[in-house]
This record gives structure tokens, C-alpha cells and sequence, in this order.
């Protein structure tokens, strides 16, 4: 792997068609959450089917987690559908036949000139493509596990959602007062009224 992809530096935002042949660029795939990025040999590769499968069967709880995840895989258009669909994968599967990412990080796989694919890697990346983990998957057991990759989530999503703990100082005061700014979801709506406190009718007595 190129020397300054190293954690707290900005992966190459690069883009490729992705498996409806759609150009997509990895920002606009993360948005502004976390992303899990996988750099595959492809679809030939039994490796590549056991650890998507293992991811294929995290997605849902990635899902509801706010988190991202892409592949990228040396594979043509329609063996990268295959790849994807055999997997049971819902995300997005990006082909780089041309290898162009294989290139410009410096990981061509030499000891496999038939298919000449990328080293594996797999990467936990920070919003705006900030690398927070690096996996070296030439050996299967370089990839990480779902527990890593859970763990390296809860690390990275406490770093970057101001409303990881309800209970920090400060926090409760600005949502009371219509600051959504720091709460995941709700910052996307604008200011929120001040909720006025409830108010309550005495009855007389009979």
C-alpha cells in the first residue's frame, strides 16, 4: 500500500462505474458517515466469497449503525454482478478492470500474474475519507472480523457524532433550546421549536 495511506490521512476519492455501470465517486457513496471499503481480487477468489459473505451478513445491522460500505474489484461489468449477487450483498460494488486503483496505491498482487488483481485490503474510513484502519488481506486471516470491524465503528463513530452520549454537558440545553446542529438525523431539519413545558389544567374539586 502506498506509503501515506496511513491512518488520519485522506483516501484517493476515486470514481468507477459501479455494478449497474453508473459512475459513482466514493464521497457521494459515503456521504457523511462511516464507510467500510474492501479492495477485492474479484469474484474468482474464494476468499473474497467468505469474507463478503461475513460482511453480507453484518449489512443490516450496518445499516442501521449510519455506516457505508463499498467494494471495489478488478472484475468486469457482468462478473461483478455476479460477484455481488452471489454474495447476498445489497451495496455498492465498483469495477476497475483498468486497474487503475491497483496502480496509483501500489498494490498489484505479482505473485499472481494469471488474474493480476489487487492485493486485498480492507479499510475503516472516517467521514470525508479520513483512513481510521488499514487491513492487509493478502493472508485471509490479515482481514478483519466482524468483531475488529465493530470495534473499530464504535471507536470511530463516538470521534465523530457529537450525540454519541446523551449525557455530555451541554447537549441537552441545545436541543432544549432548538440547536439540532449536533444530533445525527435531526441536523438536517433545521432549527426546532423550543418545546414549551406542558401545561396543566387544576380541576376544581366536586
Amino acid at each position: 500500500m502506498r506509503s501515506d495511506i496511513v491512518p488520519g490521512a485522506t483516501f484517493p476519492d476515486y470514481e468507477l462505474p459501479d455494478h449497474t455501470g453508473v459512475l459513482r465517486r466514493l464521497s457521494e457513496l459515503q456521504g457523511e458517515d462511516p464507510m467500510i471499503l474492501t479492495l477485492a481480487r474479484g469474484h474468482y477468489c474464494p476468499k473474497e466469497h467468505q469474507q463478503h459473505q461475513d460482511l453480507a451478513s453484518f449489512q443490516t445491522k450496518i445499516a442501521v449503525a449510519y455506516t457505508q460500505i463499498a467494494t471495489i474489484a478488478t472484475d468486469e461489468h457482468h462478473t461483478l454482478q455476479e460477484f455481488r449477487a452471489s454474495v447476498g450483498a445489497f451495496w455498492p460494488f465498483l469495477s476497475d478492470p483498468g486497474r487503475i486503483v491497483q496502480r496509483d496505491l501500489d498494490i498489484q498482487e505479482y505473485t499472481d500474474p494469471e488474474h493480476d488483481p489487487m492485493i486485498p485490503h480492507t479499510l475503516v474510513l472516517k467521514p470525508g475519507l479520513i483512513v481510521h484502519r488499514v487491513y492487509n488481506g493478502y493472508w485471509f486471516w490479515g482481514r478483519p472480523s466482524l468483531t475488529d470491524l465493530w470495534q473499530d465503528l464504535r471507536q470511530v463513530s463516538s470521534e465523530v457524532r457529537p450525540d454519541w452520549d446523551l449525557a455530555t454537558p451541554g447537549l441537552r440545553e441545545r436541543w432544549d433550546a432548538g440547536d439540532l446542529s449536533p444530533f445525527h438525523g435531526w441536523n438536517k431539519r433545521g432549527l426546532r421549536e423550543t418545546p414549551r413545558a406542558p401545561q396543566h389544567t387544576a380541576s376544581a374539586d366536586p
